[in-house]
């Protein structure tokens, strides 16, 4: 007898880091901007229309269009936002990714890639990264239907340079490239240049770390107009109104306060740097970071242990439990006041945990 579930689109979900709410906590474990937006964006909640939100929102989110292409010195046509950069990114998949090739991105990366993979049936491989967690150039010179890197990479924190992304897309002239840059305002620059040299590279990027807006889920792409007009259409074909009037408005204020984006990005990685050799005085070994994040292991205590013990003292940091990685630890950087705590608790759970059994 047939069953409704046997038609079911069976898939694996992508995970994401917990969400606990306790009054107490430091969290570290979702790459969250511990800093509030600007203030800009302040003022921009509190004179907004409401009476406006009878209306849909404008479907060409033209008010933030115009604020990104004038920020990054592109053409409107060049500019495609939506919910969040993993909306984007959704889209670029459905968009770009149609061939019977397989699509290449690393073996250790934002783990939403297989997923999207899998829902929209598209086949791929997963290279693997070489011992320092980088990306080896010549696994992108195979038949492809595509090619995702992360740069800066997550959950590694390692960036490959200009060059190195570069190389590949010479090698790919005839797929689309995704350059998916969360993390790039805290690493050495941007792929941009790149968009301007090519005209099958697709820079992808987000206001939910830097710019401090995770819980308004903007994100955005840029390159060639042929490539967004190509996923505009996608996007039309089954959501026109994606954007909201609100987030238009937060995020183009977001974007005219440049000063306070300096700032907050400055403090990040000076805190960022002074963990680092912190963790460095633990014992802890790691590639440079180049995010908002340090994956790190330990050469004596279990990561898991650690994972548990933070998690007792309501310190939250990312612990995957995968092949190869499952003995790091991803930590969000927060304030200098947060990072001095953890690195305190985890020099108690170190010190604990190499004593050995009682």
């Amino acid at each position: 007898m047939s069953s409704w579930k046997d038609n079911l689109r069976q898939i694996e979900p992508y995970v994401p880091g917990e969400q606990p709410n306790l009054p107490d906590m430091i969290k570290l474990n979702t790459n969250e901007n511990p800093y509030p937006p600007s203030p800009l964006v302040r003022e921009a909640l509190q004179g907004f229309q409401t009476e406006s939100l009878r209306l849909y929102p404008d479907p060409n989110s033209r008010i933030l269009v115009e604020a990104l292409a004038a920020r990054y010195q592109v053409s409107q046509e060049q500019v495609f936002v939506g919910v969040g950069s993993d909306d984007v990114l959704a889209i670029a998949f459905m968009t770009f990714f149609n061939s019977p090739k397989p699509i290449l991105f690393p073996d250790i990366t934002y783990s939403f890639y297989d997923v999207w993979a899998e829902l929209f049936r598209i086949p791929y491989l997963r290279p693997e990264l070489d011992g320092d967690f980088n990306l080896v150039k010549e696994d992108y010179y195979q038949e492809n239907g595509g090619v995702v890197i992360a740069n800066p990479n997550a959950p590694t924190g390692v960036e490959q340079s200009i060059d190195f992304l570069r190389d590949v897309v010479e090698h790919n002239r005839d797929v689309v490239v995704i350059i998916d840059e969360a993390y790039v305002d805290f690493s050495q620059g941007s792929a941009l240049d790149l968009i301007r040299e090519y005209d099958n590279v697709v820079v992808i990027q987000t206001f939910s770390k830097s710019r401090s807006m995770a819980g308004m889920r903007i994100g955005y792409a840029l390159g060639q107009p042929e490539l967004i007009q190509a996923m505009n259409d996608v996007r039309y074909s089954y959501n026109s109104y994606p954007m909201t009037r609100l987030s238009v408005a937060l995020g183009a204020a977001a974007l005219a306060d440049e000063e306070y984006f300096q700032d907050t990005r400055r403090r990040i990685i000076e805190t960022r740097e002074w963990t680092k050799k912190e963790l460095h005085r633990l014992g802890f070994s790691f590639q440079d970071s180049r995010t908002n994040f340090i994956f790190a292991t330990h050469p004596q205590v279990e990561a898991v242990r650690i994972f548990e013990g933070l998690r007792k003292k309501h310190i939250f940091v990312r612990h995957f439990n995968s092949p190869r990685i499952r003995n790091y630890l991803r930590i969000s950087i927060g304030t200098r006041e947060e990072m001095e705590i953890f690195i305190k608790e985890t020099e108690r759970i170190l010190q604990h945990g190499s004593a050995g059994p009682n």
